[in-house]
């Protein structure tokens, strides 16, 4: 298995802090947001860290003080209006890097007290594990991914809906099985790359993806308000 962490983005809601800095390697509860997720894989797993070309220069310097080693896999992109999105990257990394073990997936900003040995002995080997969290109110849950659950499977996602139907929700902690990579293409086949609860919706209709719920805290870190509110 291997882990992938999403971090090629620009970060544009947490402007002005990410004009000049990566959302991934600001300072979050006494150390860079990143390594709330690096400091949970465990040893025996590869680390790859997605990012742009603006700031590999940060990424370069902080993968250098870690005490691992960690693969700084680098896209050719310098603005918001360039990037591959969430999906594209994910799809664009599989190819280059001939990428044929499982997959941990994860999205730079996400801060969570899970336990991830937990999680991954909850994945089967065969289908996509997706860790979901109830939000506890449904006003909460609009600017997420909604999910309904059937037992453990995951069978609908409603992306950021007005008028949401529950408070449980897809977080950007995922397992995908190498088997599903090929699906993984053919979704970014289309147009819409950057979502990543739309990948879910797709592949729902093509085969099971299975629930992980979890009560540990967890906070998606998507703007100012929620990183001075909660750092």
């Amino acid at each position: 298995m291997k882990c992938l962490i999403l971090a090629s983005g620009f970060g544009t809601r947490l402007y002005p802090l990410t004009e000049h800095q990566a959302k991934a390697l600001l300072p979050y509860k006494g150390k860079p947001m990143i390594n709330h997720v690096v400091d949970k894989i465990p040893p025996g797993i590869e680390i790859l860290v997605n990012v742009n070309i603006k700031f590999e220069p940060d990424f370069r310097e902080w993968s250098g003080k870690q005490h691992r080693d960690i693969t700084i896999c680098v896209e050719n992109v310098r603005s918001d209006e360039e990037k591959l999105g969430a999906i594209g990257s994910l799809n664009y990394w599989i190819k280059q890097k001939n990428i044929t073990e499982d997959l941990l997936l994860f999205g730079c900003d996400n801060y969570f007290e899970f336990d991830l040995a937990k999680f991954m002995s909850g994945f089967d080997g065969r289908h996509v594990l997706v860790a979901i969290y109830d939000v506890l109110e449904k006003g909460n849950a609009r600017q997420y991914g909604v999910v309904k659950i059937d037992g453990n499977r995951i069978i609908e996602l409603e992306e950021k809906p007005a008028f949401p139907k529950s408070s449980l929700i897809a977080t950007a902690c995922w397992i995908l099985p190498a088997g599903v990579f090929p699906l993984v293409s053919e979704f970014c086949g289309g147009e819409r790359k950057d979502n990543m609860g739309n990948l879910i919706t797709y592949l729902i209709e093509k085969e099971n993806v299975f629930a992980y719920p979890f009560k540990e805290k967890w906070i998606d870190i998507g703007n100012l308000e929620i990183y001075h509110a909660t750092k």
